[in-house]
């Protein structure tokens, strides 16, 4: 059944629910005539697993909690996605793999038909991968579901926040013959834009990632990296970033430092949260969906919704 049809979908695009629609460009977004299944998936991100800190009261708790309320979803997703900062960085490369592991435990009770995940520069920068891929596999690739075309790419691997000229060029050979039209989705860890370079919020090659993708209409980028949902368009380009599960930043420009927001115990996991994306292809659109940490707040917040209805 095609998921627009679901009560929960039409609270949800009535600003009931608090999802958002977003086409995924300006211009030629409708594949008429499509045969592609819509579908739904769960983005989370920034996990830092192995932080210790007056930001998060409950560091070894939150992620547990957010695996339990991927969990009691009341769609399962067709797949979970983790786009970096899986663990907190430790010059330690013994105690890097060992968060490694214990992050894959805890993550390992997901039930999703698939996982996918890429790194941060927390997990990666330091070695430039090598932790990641012995534990994960590789940290850039491909994968294609239901019409839409998934690009992980790595802008954090090189200490120096680039994506590099190997890489730019296997993302060109990958999306050649590919049509104008066809539903791309990025998944990425830093922008790839210039939101706020002071703050290494950014890629230095960047605009060479946007220059090959800009020839395609319906492209959308998922990435983490900011500790907080942001919105932006790059031309016909959609970027949306995700919250963490960790802990919250400052918008940006908003203060004079990137500093991790401190635990507010009135409001416990203030600012934390993960992502449900109900994909349609043929239209070229994707809700996204703002979801707490815990199985209890999205209970509630469900209960409410039927109160609406």
């Amino acid at each position: 059944m095609n998921s627009l049809t679901t009560r929960r979908d039409f609270l949800r695009l009535a600003g009931l629910g608090g999802g958002v629609v977003f086409a995924s460009a300006l211009q030629g977004g409708a594949l008429r005539g499509s045969i592609f299944d819509d579908f739904h998936f769960v983005q989370l991100s920034d996990t830092h697993w192995g932080y210790e800190g007056p930001a998060n009261a409950d560091p070894r708790g939150t992620l547990p909690k957010a695996v339990e309320a991927v969990n009691d979803l009341d769609e399962s997703p067709d797949f979970v996605v983790f786009t970096g900062d899986l663990t907190h960085t430790v010059d330690d490369p013994v105690k890097r793999r060992d968060r490694m592991k214990q992050f894959r435990d805890v993550v390992g009770k997901l039930r999703a038909k698939s996982v996918h995940f890429m790194p941060g520069e927390h997990d990666a920068s330091l070695d430039r991968g090598e932790a990641f891929q012995e534990l994960f596999g590789a940290t850039h690739g491909t994968f294609d579901h239901k019409g839409v075309h998934f690009v992980v790419l790595d802008n954090v691997s090189d200490p120096s926040a680039r994506v590099g000229e190997t890489q730019i060029a296997w993302l060109k050979s990958d999306l050649a013959g590919r049509s104008a039209t066809a539903p791309i989705v990025v998944l990425t860890h830093r922008p790839l834009f210039d939101l706020a370079p002071e703050w290494d919020w950014s890629t230095r090659d960047g605009s060479d990632v946007l220059a090959v993708l800009s020839p395609f209409r319906n492209v959308t980028v998922f990435y983490g990296h900011i500790h907080q949902e942001h919105h932006m368009m790059t031309g016909q380009i959609a970027h949306h970033s995700a919250r963490s599960l960790m802990f919250a930043l400052p918008a940006p420009h908003s203060a004079s430092k990137r500093a991790p927001i401190l635990w507010n115990p009135g409001a416990p996991y203030a600012g934390l949260g993960f992502r449900e994306v109900e994909a349609y292809p043929s239209a070229a659109t994707y809700r996204l969906d703002e979801m707490p940490v815990t199985a209890a707040a999205a209970r509630a917040r469900a209960a409410l919704e039927e109160m609406v209805g």
